[in-house]
């Protein structure tokens, strides 16, 4: 590991703050979301917690209350404030979070000089995913951020000219995949997170997906037809969720003199027929998918195909339910609730997006949400049997 590529994705962190006001670091507007102060201390608290506890002799951790602040969801390393209560934090000011980040990483310099660390293959797998995780936190800020700035009444620029838009071309046509036994799950060449394994054969049926994404001129149709309005195209716990929260139209999508308009990074604007629709629940692609007459594709299907379409724009929803692979195991420790605990009442997203870090992105990428949750970059690829 070349301390000049961990220098390189820690910065990219702060960088996607750069343009941020020091009020833009606490808002909460959301229990899913979390605000950046708080990415920025979560990042550094999991190598302070993971490597440097660990490997460097005499490391004493920068605040001794910073384990409950930022921890987020590991069990196996005490409590933590409610995920809910993160905004509540207005203390650590921002400039500590900051001098947080700089002795983690000077420490983690210190780690990065040691040949014999170098070439430890524990010390180097949990370097791997910290490095990861930050990217994967880099994802959440962007979207994180868009729905911070989004729900503020004035809906402020986050910056000119940043606005994560697909450029995918929505296309009629199909991909026909014949009917087989083929291979998915990760190779184990590179990294891959431990819900990607083990590879396994999948029988399937003779199948179709979609060359292009939906369309936000194809998801304007449907509402316009009542998409939103008619119960027969919905899943039931579907048609609960838009009725108690009165779901009218994609996120960041509002109606305004008589137009619809969308909110991005780069402010407000008319939504543009022509890109790939974003912020969809897996509801909201059940019943435009069954609007169509259509389906969504199964994550394997999505996994076989997809080296004959475009995607990376765009998480795609999937019809699969976030489970194990066959011959998964959860790592020992604190790791092992990484991935392997949230494998209930949760929809695979396969692909990646425009907020996803440069490199990260693989095919056999396992994304997973709940089915009504709208904040990701995510969208929709239909399919259908052949």
């Amino acid at each position: 590991m070349n301390p000049s590529s961990y220098i390189a994705i820690r910065s990219e962190t702060e960088r996607i703050c750069a343009p941020l006001k020091v009020e833009d670091y606490i808002p909460q507007p959301a229990a899913f979301v979390s605000p950046p102060k708080w990415h920025l201390g979560h990042t550094s608290w999991f190598f302070e917690t993971f490597l440097l506890t660990d490997f460097r002799k005499g490391y004493k951790p920068f605040n001794p209350h910073f384990g409950y602040l930022f921890n987020s969801y590991y069990n196996t390393l005490g409590d933590r404030t409610q995920r809910d209560q993160r905004g509540a934090m207005s203390r650590p000011v921002l400039a500590e979070v900051m001098g947080y980040r700089a002795h983690v990483d000077k420490a983690m310099l210190d780690l990065l000089s040691s040949a014999d660390l170098l070439n430890n293959k524990g010390f180097m797998h949990l370097l791997a995913i910290g490095l990861n995780h930050e990217q994967q936190h880099q994802e959440l800020l962007w979207t994180d951020l868009k729905y911070i700035l989004g729900n503020n009444p004035l809906f402020p620029v986050y910056s000119e000219g940043v606005g994560l838009e697909s450029t995918i071309t929505p296309s009629d046509g199909w991909v026909s995949i014949d009917a087989g036994i083929y291979e998915i799950g990760h190779d184990g060449v590179g990294f891959g997170y431990d819900n990607e394994f083990r590879r396994h054969k999948v029988y399937l049926q003779p199948y179709a997906v979609q060359n292009g994404l939906v369309s936000n001129e194809d998801f304007l149709e449907f509402i316009m037809d009542d998409g939103y309005a008619r119960h027969e195209l919905w899943l039931d716990e579907g048609w609960a969720w838009i009725q108690g929260n009165e779901v009218r139209s994609p996120l960041h999508w509002h109606w305004m003199d008589g137009q619809w308009m969308e909110y991005g990074l780069g402010g407000l604007h008319p939504v543009n027929p022509h890109q790939a629709v974003c912020h969809v629940s897996h509801y909201e692609a059940a019943a435009f998918a069954e609007w169509k007459g259509l389906r969504l594709p199964t994550e394997a299907e999505w996994e076989v195909a997809s080296d004959h379409f475009q995607w990376g724009e765009r998480w795609e929803h999937t019809n699969s339910a976030y489970l194990a692979y066959p011959g998964f195991r959860r790592p020992d420790g604190a790791v092992g609730e990484y991935n392997g605990k949230f494998m209930m009442h949760q929809m695979v997203l396969r692909g990646a997006s425009k907020a996803t870090p440069a490199g990260h992105s693989r095919k056999t990428y396992r994304n997973f949400f709940h089915p009504n949750m709208q904040w990701q970059f995510s969208g929709v690829r239909m399919a259908k049997h052949e």
